[in-house]
């Protein structure tokens, strides 16, 4: 009879986990991960979340990490994999989800590994996946993290025209990076619990980075702007940083995408983050080469070095198909969006022995000032190391698969 009753509440505890999207140890029966099969039937979306599922059995080794740690690769992978289980509901994608976050989040809403005097505005980003858990569970310590990371954005030092600082260690500077670390997160916390009251301050990031870092000649926008003119690497003029980097400008254009929605249509600032993702997308198209791709550095199409690169084109296929689905942009993007997606699957995909897929041709990382010194130049750009399946085009390849049906 003790057994039986055993066994009756292992079951009951199994259903608990997978209702509840707990990451509770009872869930042995579930397959391990290495036993994950990659159909060549499936989707992209679920193609390269379920690579990722088996290359990383837990979610905090995504890129490769040898231990938790509260990171924007993981907010940005992770929350694709969100967006696809509200396409596709496998179980094993919300408890994938809640693994990395029940790995750093504690009962008492601090995180592990976040550092609020650092003022990082990249460690917002995750803050995403907390809303659709907190929603689910209803557990005061998810709350409670989301209300750190608000505190975050309150106190985050600024330019004296009003632009979030990238991080504390780089004074003065806005980076296009740094609208996709913040703004989405901001406008979902604002409209979600503050009935939009700082919609206007989220509108005025865009506002500060697209009057100083548009280049009047290219409608590019350059990757970084130095409000003080102070660093090397700035435009004594302008500030700006010498280069387009393809990447940067894919931040620019998925953080104007994902935060619009929380704007309503009658917000009086609404009109104005589509006009800037209208001409970032106009400008951006006469870029896109006839492969579909993007180059690293995006205006010096076909020169020595430079090459078609994964994660900038991801971003601009998601964020161009987005647009298009939502009535921002005009539906001739949707088809610039699939041919860049056809040039991610035939030109810098490899299908691996289990069925699994590879995205070539990634950027490893790349940013201005700092130690070693990166002085934003074209062979910067162009020698930062790359690496297969980097989250920063593993992601938004997701995204992208998702918004195209793919």
């Amino acid at each position: 009879m003790k057994n039986n009753k055993k066994r009756g509440y292992f079951t009951a505890a199994v259903l608990v986990c997978l209702i509840a999207f707990t990451s509770c140890k009872v869930t042995s029966q579930e397959p391990a991960k290495k036993d994950i099969v990659i159909s060549k039937d499936l989707k992209w979306s679920d193609k390269m979340a379920l690579t990722l599922m088996k290359r990383h059995p837990e979610a905090y080794m995504i890129d490769d990490s040898k231990a938790p740690k509260w990171d924007y690769v993981h907010g940005l992978v992770l929350h694709s994999i969100e967006e696809l289980y509200k396409v596709n509901p496998d179980p094993r994608y919300p408890v994938y989800v809640k693994g990395y976050v029940d790995a750093l989040v504690q009962n008492d809403g601090t995180i592990k590994t976040y550092e609020l005097d650092k003022y990082n505005i990249d460690m917002v980003v995750s803050g995403r996946l907390l809303f659709n858990i907190y929603d689910k569970t209803k557990e005061e310590k998810y709350l409670k993290a989301m209300q750190l990371l608000r505190k975050q954005i309150a106190e985050q030092p600024r330019t004296k025209s009003g632009g979030f600082w990238h991080k504390n260690i780089y004074p003065n500077q806005m980076w296009l990076d740094g609208l996709y670390m913040g703004e989405p997160f901001y406008a979902q916390y604002t409209a979600t619990f503050e009935e939009g009251k700082s919609l206007d301050d989220v509108a005025k990031q865009f506002e500060q980075i697209q009057l100083h870092a548009t280049d009047p000649k290219t409608g590019l926008l350059y990757h970084g702007w130095d409000e003080s003119k102070a660093m090397p690497w700035a435009d004594k003029e302008t500030g700006n940083s010498p280069n387009f980097w393809s990447r940067a400008l894919g931040w620019y254009a998925m953080a104007l995408v994902d935060a619009l929605d929380y704007f309503p249509k009658d917000h009086p600032k609404q009109k104005e983050l589509v006009k800037y993702l209208n001409d970032v997308s106009a400008s951006l198209a006469k870029f896109q080469d006839k492969s579909g791709l993007w180059y690293q550095v995006t205006d010096k199409v076909g020169k020595k070095g430079n090459y078609l690169e994964a994660s900038g084109s991801s971003m601009f296929a998601y964020a161009f198909a987005k647009g298009a689905n939502k009535g921002y942009l005009p539906a001739k993007y949707k088809k610039l969006a699939n041919k860049a997606f056809d040039g991610l699957t035939t030109k810098l995909m490899k299908v691996d022995a289990d069925g699994g897929i590879t995205l070539t041709q990634a950027c490893q990382v790349a940013g201005l000032g700092g130690t070693p010194y990166r002085d934003g130049s074209y062979d910067y750009y162009v020698n930062e190391k790359k690496k297969d399946n980097d989250p920063k085009a593993t992601g938004p390849f997701i995204l992208a698969a998702l918004e195209l049906n793919r």
